[in-house]
């Protein structure tokens, strides 16, 4: 006879339904459904409608270890399925594969009318990297393009919040801000990201993410003479003083970049380095390899 089929959420229990065959007991079978039985006889259908008020939600009744759902069902344990999560850890990363859009990066370009990329500004802790960042975001807004910016401690507020200065946790700082900017890039949009990535090797790997050219370093050499003595969030003072340990530049390296796209040199003239003719310069440099265009 055919069945109307419930699903029992947790198999190992033993459900009570009242109103049908005189409140007795059923297991659920091995596919984890319940069988109750139907009837074509119109006064059977009208009794069931109106026991049904009288249905309760299933209850639990007291079951042996060996019936619990771990003993039922074995591999949902927590030990089997960390065990699974081990041992087919490189299989699931194998069996991952990239689903096409439609639509392609160029066709978002052409629509934008500009080519994304990733502008990385690095540079020491006072270096003017988020001041410059928002100058070019401005004059690229001016000028009708479309930009976003990652600015590195907005970025802890959120996405990184669970992350310290360890060199291990910038290490994962960068790579996760990096991995995001690869997306904006792929939109087509113009990423600025802005933050002190003191590791070149770090750095680096980002760039690995990109097309070939498609990631534009923009190295703020600005001496730590220089940032230490601008100091707008009073860190340096606090590193000075012992207060924040492993601080770039005081206790922490800073690697410079070797062969950047572009340096915005630190001269002392107020006009040649203030953050709009920087982003001038960079905006420049957009323009000559096509980045401003469709």
């Amino acid at each position: 006879m055919e069945g109307l089929a419930i699903r029992a959420s947790r198999p190992s229990i033993l459900c009570s339904l009242p109103g049908l065959n005189g409140g007795s007991h059923r297991r659920p079978l091995s596919d984890g459904f319940l069988r109750l039985p139907t009837s074509s006889n119109a006064a059977d259908k009208s009794k069931l409608v109106a026991k049904s008020a009288s249905f309760h939600p299933i209850s639990a009744v007291n079951v042996s270890a060996q019936a619990s759902l771990t003993a039922d069902f074995p591999a949902l344990s927590e030990t089997n399925v960390k065990e699974e999560r081990i041992i087919n850890g490189d299989k699931k990363r194998e069996n991952i594969v990239w689903h096409e859009s439609s639509i392609c990066r160029c066709d978002r370009q052409q629509l934008l009318q500009q080519k994304g990329c990733v502008i990385w500004i690095t540079g020491l802790s006072g270096s003017g990297k988020s001041t410059v960042a928002c100058a070019l975001s401005k004059a690229l807004f001016e000028r009708g393009k479309l930009t976003y910016t990652l600015d590195g401690d907005n970025v802890r507020h959120g996405l990184n919040r669970d992350l310290t200065f360890k060199a291990e946790d910038r290490t994962e700082n960068i790579r996760r801000i990096g991995e995001v900017a690869k997306l904006f890039a792929d939109v087509g949009v113009i990423c600025i990201a802005s933050l002190i990535s003191p590791y070149r090797r770090d750095r680096d790997e980002c760039r690995s993410l990109l097309p070939e050219g498609d990631f534009v370093e923009v190295f703020m050499d600005v001496p730590l003479s220089v940032c230490e003595s601008r100091d707008p969030k009073g860190l340096y003072k606090l590193a000075r003083a012992g207060k924040i340990k492993g601080f770039t530049g005081i206790d922490d390296p800073y690697e410079a970049p070797l062969n950047c796209e572009v340096v915005l040199k630190h001269t002392g003239d107020d006009d040649s380095c203030s953050p709009r003719q920087m982003a001038e310069h960079i905006i420049s440099y957009l323009q000559h390899k096509g980045y401003l265009e469709g």
